[in-house]
């Protein structure tokens, strides 16, 4: 009998499932899609529809096995949950959330993670978890007394299923700064947040609520609550989980970016880059997060909080009208076609510029995203030029970011590995990719599977636990995958800057926007 792996994504916009054999062969994939809503001021999702979609994307997976294997699935070996990173899920005595889930979008926590980034002398994002607990602390937010646990999502669906109160490194290192000696959260950092609890007379202790730090092969629980996965009751043996993790830390996996001076740049809902450290950066960085891989190295992370959002709108708007046209047309093939146009008319100077700033982005200092396009007098809409721009805008706040890297602490990345869905039409978004960051992009033939994946291959990874990871991915994962490698192209690189430019130029207004629309 095959060994079965299964990963489980909590994505911004799916929940992705993807089931591996014993030969990490992908056996079978299935998703559902959810969207984020702004609720009170805070971007959430209803918890109800964690289990819901969940529940939906297993059934759906278990048909599209039993179509191919004609039969249900019976067995799951290992199991791993990965979520969006950071946010705030707190929870009372009785196991009950204290608030909506708080997602990695909300920009509300700014004090809090001025105040502590200044406390630890160490960044602390204000989508960290640790800010949105601190912040409503500030706040006097009511619920705050009736802290029991604070957590992940991640960490929350593991904690569910299994009872158990875990997260990996790399997810942790979104909670709370990690001392990479210790592998677990950093002493000093806990003591001086203890004292402000202390001062704000909260009879717990950080480490009392936060989840254990669990590095990647180690136990993590087994699944007791079936019915919250598999309600039909197919599975009836044991299922072992292995640390949940976030979605930086499945994107590394995915794209074998663990070792020291690789590096890796997930697009989605949020774009952002992983630069593995062989050795702490010089200095504090506001716009650099220093998290960790899923075994517990230093990883210099630029984190873009706006990626993919507006382009999507814009696509499915151009798909209502080809589905005018031809309603057999699928969504794909718009995507593929409208890619496809980016580059045709590379030598026709942009004179447009676009801020895909659907949330706040707090790398260009903007506090509340408005979308925005903005031609120049006398420009023409063309739709080569117009796609150019929709892809240009996603990697832009990005480029402001790794430009720190490159230029203030000289880390020269000979390969950056690329993954997400843009990724599927080939020669497009890598191509540009390449010439935006002036660095050479490798994709592989499993570029497009992106986090679900690499939580498989975690969740496989327990079978494998006394094998060094690195070990386990270059003989069992990436020595069975096809490479691909592009160079920087110099008129894209170019054009690339001439828009960066632009962008920079026009802050201003997007900030203004967000003022006055």
């Amino acid at each position: 009998m095959s060994t079965l792996s299964l990963g489980i994504e909590f994505g911004s916009t799916r929940i992705k499932l993807v089931l591996i054999n014993d030969q990490f062969e992908t056996l079978c994939t299935s998703s559902y899609t959810w969207e984020n809503q702004l609720v009170d001021g805070y971007w959430t999702y209803d918890e109800k529809d964690f289990w819901v979609g969940l529940q939906s994307a297993y059934e759906d997976l278990n048909m599209s096995f039993n179509k191919t294997y004609h039969k249900d699935i019976d067995h799951i070996d290992y199991l791993g949950i990965s979520g969006m990173m950071h946010g705030y899920i707190a929870l009372d005595e009785h196991d009950q959330l204290l608030t909506p889930f708080r997602t990695w979008r909300n920009n509300t926590a700014s004090k809090a993670a001025a105040n502590l980034s200044d406390l630890f002398d160490f960044h602390i994002p204000n989508r960290w978890t640790i800010a949105h607990l601190y912040q409503a602390i500030i706040d006097q937010e009511p619920h705050i007394k009736d802290i029991k646990y604070v957590t992940t999502l991640a960490g929350y669906i593991h904690y569910k299923l299994t009872g158990e109160k875990v997260v990996g490194i790399g997810e942790a290192s979104g909670i709370f700064p990690i001392d990479p000696i210790t592998k677990s959260y950093d002493q000093k950092m806990i003591d001086q947040f203890n004292q402000l609890l202390n001062d704000e007379n909260l009879d717990y202790k950080l480490e009392d609520i936060l989840p254990k730090v669990l590095i990647a092969g180690q136990f993590a629980g087994e699944v007791k609550s079936y019915e919250l996965l598999d309600p039909k009751k197919h599975i009836t043996s044991k299922i072992k989980c292995c640390p949940p993790e976030g979605d930086a830390g499945t994107g590394m996996v995915a794209t074998d970016s663990i070792k020291p001076l690789t590096g890796n740049v997930s697009i989605g809902t949020s774009i952002f880059s992983m630069i593995v450290l062989d050795k702490a950066l010089s200095k504090r960085y506001d716009e650099i997060d220093i998290v960790t891989t899923p075994v517990g190295d230093l990883v210099a992370m630029v984190h873009c909080n706006n990626g993919t959002s507006e382009l999507n709108e814009w696509i499915s708007m151009f798909h209502q009208y080809q589905k005018m046209i031809n309603p057999k047309l699928d969504i794909s093939d718009t995507y593929q076609l409208l890619f496809n146009e980016a580059l045709k008319d590379i030598n026709t100077p942009l004179d447009m510029t676009l801020y895909n700033y659907f949330s706040g982005e707090d790398l260009t200092d903007v506090k509340d995203g408005r979308p925005l396009f903005v031609r120049q007098i006398g420009s023409h809409l063309n739709l080569s030029k117009f796609m150019r721009m929709q892809l240009y805008s996603m990697l832009t706040t990005l480029s402001i970011g790794m430009d720190i890297l490159t230029d203030h602490e000289n880390i020269q990345i000979d390969i950056l590995n690329a993954h997400g869905g843009v990724f599927q039409t080939p020669n497009v978004m890598d191509n540009i990719l390449s010439s935006a960051l002036n660095t050479t992009v490798r994709t592989s033939n499993a570029s497009s599977e992106g986090g679900a994946w690499g939580m498989a291959i975690l969740a496989a990874y327990l079978k494998h636990h006394e094998t060094p990871f690195q070990t386990y991915l270059d003989d069992h994962i990436f020595n069975k995958h096809q490479f691909s490698l592009i160079k920087p192209n110099i008129d894209i690189h170019r054009d690339f800057n001439h828009f960066k430019s632009m962008f920079i130029k026009g802050l201003p207004l997007e900030k203004m926007a967000s003022k006055y629309i």
